[in-house]
């Protein structure tokens, strides 16, 4: 059996831009995605934590050192310049995998500067 389980996190992230007028995505400073294990093109879901909505959308690479966090296409919509988000990635696991299983969690500060890496919930 395999079980889909939250893979990695980056919590509490803020909101650099919202771009309605690009192709769809998140664009995520690649020192971030390094962190929180995240991978170009992969599927994450955005909790925003200042208006509720949950969507889904896939990862871009951003300029490491920038800071970005920002929305682009129809998810633009969902979101304001300065909102808190949580990005999630889910990954499948099977039996033996979640023997070993620890989730990384990424928080960051207001200006997503790292301020703690862990695993675990």
């Amino acid at each position: 059996m395999r079980m889909e389980m939250l893979y990695s996190k980056i919590h509490r992230a803020t909101v650099t831009d919202a771009n309605l007028n690009y192709v769809g995505s998140i664009t995520i400073d690649r020192e971030l995605m390094d962190a929180a294990k995240m991978r170009v093109g992969q599927k994450v879901e955005i909790l925003n934590i200042n208006n509720g909505e949950r969507f889904s959308t896939y990862v871009i690479e951003g300029e490491r050192g920038k800071r970005d966090m920002c929305l682009n296409g129809a998810a633009a919509r969902k979101v304001h310049v300065g909102d808190k988000i949580i990005v999630v990635a889910y990954a499948s696991f099977d039996e033996e995998e979640l023997k070993n299983y620890a989730p990384t969690i990424v928080i960051v500060d207001d200006k997503n500067d790292i301020a703690q890496i862990g695993s675990g919930l």
